[in-house]
């Protein structure tokens, strides 16, 4: 694609790198088959090619954006499929994020918008605010019949349907030392997912601790970041950064780490670009490469180590990929090999390209959308007849557990099972073995 940026916007390194992105456009609209939006609502806007136009103009031109542009960007899910399509490697990733900073420094929201935006960004990327939250949830769900009926509180019902009804106190997340280690990692310890599913990081531990590792949670770690970074807010997300990398470089500088393994692979998306994210930081950018380099999902660890012996569990598990692990990360082949060398059968959906909606926040500020296609993937998982769901990343298990009444747990609790660990909680329903 052409473009005609001036040379005053090319000294901005977010828009050269833009620029850069765009370029390497040539309209095939390969993109427009795997995009979830389009697929649903069928306007070229609201495809990744017809949303590169609009970025591009909004971008080249140093336009104000308008509502329209604004309304096709948030629609975007990020959940990149449109990468894995792509024949000419546009990293639709960075375009698409940069333009969401620049629609936040640049756009004025409608007041209940910005309430909501910020109450997110001051709530979910810190887990005892989080906590308390949903503890207080149960107050507003007689409520909801009305939130729903009033546009600017939409996003409040979208909140209240997706608290879950009862909300556990995990334990303190504490580093384990085993004797004769092999290895030694950081674990993230996220925000959202210690809340809600606390059973995914204990099972990690557990795991890691099995296969001959030390497992550490780094003192001074906080949220990835992803949560404001795919809202716009640039400088929250690269504070975020900032302190997770300093965290992180006070391990690999001390005893050391074999790698920084991540449950939650949304966030596990975002770790692996700080790289870029801190590019332009000469007092980060060598440092958040290496910590970057050293990131990876829980299943992308187990499969380059040695695994214990596994006791086969007998059991059909649907696989959903999570679109941050299949198209972020690129890992797509390590968890069903996992789960199949432990001795499950396992099975894919019709769609396993398309997103199930959540997206970071995307089913509370797009919540319509989020529930179309949250319904469309749990009924491609139902359609599978399997005993239980498996996916690698906690808003696709909140999200498709709402549609659906099979069991859904993370990956690393099936393989802590069949290796020795208990049985997941959402299985206790199961006869024994």
């Amino acid at each position: 694609m052409q473009t005609s940026f001036s040379p005053e916007a090319l000294a901005d390194p977010a828009m050269r790198a833009s620029e850069e992105v765009i370029r390497k456009c040539v309209h095939c609209g390969f993109c427009t088959a795997t995009c979830p939006t389009y697929v649903l609502l069928g306007d070229e806007l609201d495809s990744p090619r017809g949303r590169i136009y609009l970025m591009k103009d909004m971008l080249e031109n140093q336009r104000a954006p308008t509502a329209e542009m604004v309304k096709h960007v948030d629609r975007c899910l990020s959940c990149l499929s449109c990468m894995t399509t792509c024949p000419s490697g546009v990293n639709y990733m960075h375009l698409v994020d940069h333009a969401r900073a620049y629609i936040h420094d640049h756009y004025e929201r409608p007041r209940s918008e910005r309430f909501f935006r910020r109450l997110l960004a001051a709530i979910l990327p810190y887990p005892q605010r989080f906590r308390r939250a949903l503890i207080l949830a149960p107050l507003g769900k007689p409520f909801l019949p009305l939130l729903r009926r009033i546009n600017g509180l939409r996003p409040l019902a979208a909140m209240l349907e997706l608290a879950p009804d009862d909300v556990r106190s995990p334990a303190a997340a504490q580093s384990t030392r085993i004797a004769q280690a092999r290895g030694r990692v950081a674990l993230l310890q996220g925000c959202a997912e210690p809340v809600l599913r606390p059973a995914f990081r204990e099972a990690a531990v557990r795991l890691l601790n099995r296969c001959g590792h030390d497992v550490i949670f780094a003192p001074d770690e906080g949220c990835c970041g992803a949560l404001v970074h795919h809202m716009g807010r640039e400088n929250d997300a690269h504070d975020a950064a900032r302190r997770n990398v300093d965290a992180w470089t006070a391990e690999i500088e001390g005893q050391g780490l074999d790698g920084i393994i991540v449950t939650a692979s949304g966030c596990g998306t975002t770790i692996k670009d700080y790289g870029f994210l801190l590019r332009n930081d000469p007092a980060y950018a060598q440092k958040a490469a290496r910590v970057s380099a050293l990131a990876m999902d829980i299943s992308e660890y187990l499969a380059r180590i040695d695994m214990p012996p596994v006791q086969s569990r007998g059991l059909t598990v649907a696989y959903h990929p999570a679109c941050s692990l299949q198209h972020g990360q690129k890992v797509v082949d390590a968890p069903k090999r996992l789960l199949t060398q432990a001795g499950y059968v396992v099975r894919t959906p019709a769609e396993a390209h398309l997103c199930c909606g959540s997206a970071g926040t995307y089913n509370i500020l797009q919540a319509q959308i989020a529930d179309t296609l949250g319904q469309r993937k749990a009924a491609n998982i139902d359609r599978l007849d399997a005993d239980v769901i498996a996916t690698g990343n906690i808003g696709c298990a909140t999200q498709i557990a709402r549609f659906t009444g099979t069991p859904l747990v993370h990956t690393v609790e099936l393989l802590d099972w069949a290796t020795g660990g208990p049985k997941p909680a959402a299985l206790k329903h199961l006869p024994q073995e």
